[in-house]
């Protein structure tokens, strides 16, 4: 007879055995469709619809088991191979995928960036329109993709650091939104060959040291690209090569897991243990998911039957994680040959349809234009005074197009007006309108929101002026910095200030001084000397809602965090159309001292990689919180260079330092005069007005303006407004020669038309073209000094 407890137990044993059954179902129906996406897809490119593939097949199998412990609130920050994790957690569906392909610039039909990024480059909004971030706890979040390979690793560590600071602040508590006392883990993933790079290795040393909940999942194929693995990393394994870095319980680091990525069952066990393990402990681990493979090779580009052995590529089809899959699903009696023949033609047949919906959908817009320019270019050759025939070629060869692009609609339309400049009619003047607002949509397409907009931006916060008492105090410019840190800190539980020598000796120039023994050491904190990093810690921290104020020592060290800094942040905007937002401010001081390593100043370096950040180059101390305040009303990225001479001189501190702002983008002129313009900044702006004085006695009126910020540089046009008074300019900084200067003349002479207002040639005067010297007479011979402004102006005011 059999017990209530024990029939109870089996209905459950046999409810839960069919639960299990149908979720394993569920996995592989989503391995099928995702190889049939990849399988698709390759196909898109090579026909032309699309211009370039690289697909996660081989993949799918660790991806859906890793899914499974990706919670809202989490963070992934992944590669370019991850589709099947994407379309596991709900992050993009196969249709989007396929839109993305075609570079749909619809962003109702492809969410993640509007046609700009290639295919599996994802993301999730953060921060809304009206300035308020989202609930990214009630998200599954994604940091937007990048290809740079690496890329991802510095803003992971940064993104997992994040919740650290969530669980164990105690003014973050109220930010409920932001997180769930620091449950949140961020997914990283990776190609096993782009452990090689020195990103990879910063950051699990990082993360090893700091133990945060990242969880690193490395995809090992064997190859990058044709290149064998052995070719690549020591002992021929990343979790051998990583051994020493396996945490202890005596000891920091982190955990070390390996698994073949055919081995469902395994990999849904390991990854279950290890990630319920990172999110209560904050432990760091590493998955190196082993005996993985490319079906179709590293990408559309080239073909993995190049370099691989017939042996090899026998093993990786019998050892293909969906074929894996299917065995293991007859062999446990989890389904029939019948139900799984079924669920691959279904999958086939959902990647059919996610095609063709996507197709349609970029295309018939497309379509709708092509009739439009149809329309308006017969109304034109139906004129008598114009070239009827060559006309209706054009209008041919876009009519016949199978797969037209906006582009060649456009061209068609430009043709024909370039060619038709002299024919006066309303047929005419309805195919230029039509062109040009055709143009300018699309323009605004490909081109927008390479900064924020509305509330979010810099350009909306208004200027309010510093306020001096009669007797205020004079202070050196570190102790105002320092009195501005203590009140920021103090009333903003969402900034945090960190890098080398930050925290204990409060920064290489005292700008924190005491303020870690008073703010705590959560707040203010040192870190290793790893540029890139820090700026990874900085960038993943503003994707989560917090303010950080991220510090290179001295600005002839930011190359060494350039790099996320040029293709995350200052492309984030734009590459996702304005949807993702990272706040981050980057401290660093730079300009005159003497020494070859501690006196850069390469704008030249920073204003081609960095659009998309500010860039402010303030005068003095004052100024900069000024500029500080600004950035923080605002959810803009910038770049702040402090003068690195500028510490121990003397400023007037004002009654408003903690909410006095500067606008960004508004030169300042800092000396009137009416015989010439001097246009510079920073640190050189000592050097002109010591020039200055001199040629007064000479009786030479210089205006000297400062431009205050390079990005955005003189954004009403005051420059020009001095420049008509005087007729005479001359630009001035310290960057190499084509630099800084060049720079502000372009912008200027040609976009502001400056040259309309010159009585003489304008002029440039930078530093030499080498590395400044070390000393006195090195700095003297390598930057401008006070004879080279007086002996310039000088030429300048008798030619």
């Amino acid at each position: 007879m059999i017990e209530n407890n024990e029939l109870t137990m089996n209905t459950e044993s046999r409810l839960s055995f069919e639960e299990f059954r149908k979720e394993v179902l569920a996995d592989y129906r989503l391995a099928c469709e995702s190889r049939e996406v990849s399988l698709l897809a390759r196909k898109e490119v090579l026909t032309g619809k699309a211009k370039f593939g690289i697909f996660g097949d081989g993949k799918e199998v660790a991806q859906i088991a890793m899914a499974k412990y990706f919670q809202p609130g989490d963070f992934r920050s992944g590669y370019y191979r991850d589709q099947t994790f994407a379309f596991a957690t709900g992050i993009a569906t196969p249709e989007q995928f396929f839109s993305q392909m075609y570079a749909d610039p619809d962003l109702a039909n492809e969410p993640f960036s509007g046609g700009r990024q290639m295919n599996s480059h994802f993301s999730t909004p953060n921060l809304a329109k009206d300035g308020n971030w989202l609930d990214l706890t009630s998200i599954k979040n994604t940091a937007t993709d990048m290809s740079p390979t690496a890329a991802q690793m510095p803003r992971a560590l940064g993104l997992a650091f994040a919740s650290k600071l969530f669980r164990n602040v105690e003014v973050l508590k109220e930010f409920t939104k932001l997180s769930n006392n620091g449950n949140e883990i961020c997914f990283a993933t990776i190609g096993d060959a782009s452990t090689s790079e020195g990103h990879f290795w910063e950051t699990m040393n990082a993360a090893g040291v700091l133990q945060v909940p990242l969880a690193v999942f490395v995809w090992d194929d064997g190859y990058g690209i044709s290149v064998p693995r052995k070719y690549q990393t020591t002992k021929d394994s990343i979790s051998a090569a990583l051994e020493g870095f396996r945490k202890s319980e005596d000891s920091n680091g982190f955990d070390i897991y390996k698994v073949k990525g055919w081995d469902y069952a395994a990999m849904c066990e390991t990854f279950e243990a290890g990630i319920r393990k990172i999110r209560e402990t904050h432990t760091p681990a590493l998955f190196h998911v082993e005996e993985m493979t490319q079906p179709q090779g590293h990408s559309t580009s080239g073909s993995h039957e190049r370099y691989k052995t017939k042996d090899r590529l026998a093993w990786e089809k019998e050892f293909d994680c969906n074929h894996q899959m299917r065995q293991w699903i007859l062999e446990n009696a989890l389904s029939d040959e019948a139900t799984l023949l079924s669920v691959e033609a279904e999958a086939k047949t959902v990647a059919q349809d996610a095609r063709k919906n996507a197709w349609e959908k970029y295309i018939n817009p497309v379509r709708q234009h092509v009739q439009q320019m149809l329309s308006h270019g017969e109304a034109v050759a139906g004129l008598p005074d114009v070239d009827n025939g060559r006309i209706r070629t054009l209008l041919h060869d876009l009519q016949v197009n199978r797969e037209p692009l906006r582009r060649d609609i456009l061209k068609t339309a430009a043709t024909i007006l370039f060619t038709h400049k002299r024919v006066k009619a309303p047929e005419m003047d309805a195919l230029r309108t039509y062109y040009e607002d055709l143009l300018a949509r699309e323009r605004n397409n490909y081109n927008s929101l390479l900064y924020a907009e509305g509330v979010n931006a810099v350009s909306s916060v208004q200027a309010e002026p510093a306020v001096y008492a009669n007797d205020a105090v004079s202070l050196n410019g570190y102790e105002i910095l320092n009195k501005y840190f203590d009140q920021l800190i103090e009333n903003n539980p969402r900034v945090f200030a960190f890098g080398e020598d930050v925290g204990k000796i409060g920064d290489v120039n005292q700008g924190f001084a005491g303020l870690q023994q008073k703010h705590g050491t959560d707040r203010i904190f040192d870190t290793g000397i790893r540029e890139l990093t820090i700026m990874g810690q900085g960038i993943g921290m503003a994707l989560r809602g917090l303010r950080p104020i991220a510090e290179i020592q001295y600005l002839d060290y930011l190359i060494y965090g350039l790099q996320p800094l040029s293709d995350d942040v200052a492309s984030l905007q734009y590459r996702t159309k304005g949807m993702q937002y990272c706040p981050i401010i980057v401290r660093t001081r730079g300009h005159r001292l003497e020494g070859i390593w501690h006196s850069g100043s390469p704008m030249s370096m920073i204003l081609g990689s960095l659009r998309g950040m500010n860039v402010c180059v303030p005068r003095n101390m004052v100024q900069a919180a000024g500029m500080y305040n600004t950035l923080l009303a605002a959810n803009e990225p910038a770049l702040v260079i402090e003068s690195l001479n500028g510490y121990r001189l003397k400023e007037k501190m004002p009654q408003n330092l903690g909410s006095f702002k500067v606008q960004l983008g508004v030169p300042e002129v800092v000396h009137e005069g009416s015989d010439i313009t001097i246009v510079s900044y920073g640190s050189t702006l000592r050097i002109i007005e010591e020039a200055i004085q001199s040629l007064e006695r000479m009786g030479i009126s210089c205006e000297l303006v400062d431009v205050q910020t390079l990005l955005p540089f003189d954004i009403n046009h005051q420059i020009l407004e001095s420049l008509k008074k005087t007729n005479r300019i001359l630009f001035v900084d310290e960057d190499v020669p084509g630099g800084g200067t060049a720079y502000m003349f372009q912008q200027v002479m040609e976009l502001q038309g400056g040259y309309k207002w010159l009585d003489v040639a304008p002029r440039t005067l930078s530093a030499q073209a080498h590395r400044p010297a070390y000393g006195s007479d090195g700095d003297y011979f390598s930057k401008p000094n006070v004879e080279d402004v007086i002996r310039v102006v000088m030429e300048m005011v008798e030619e």
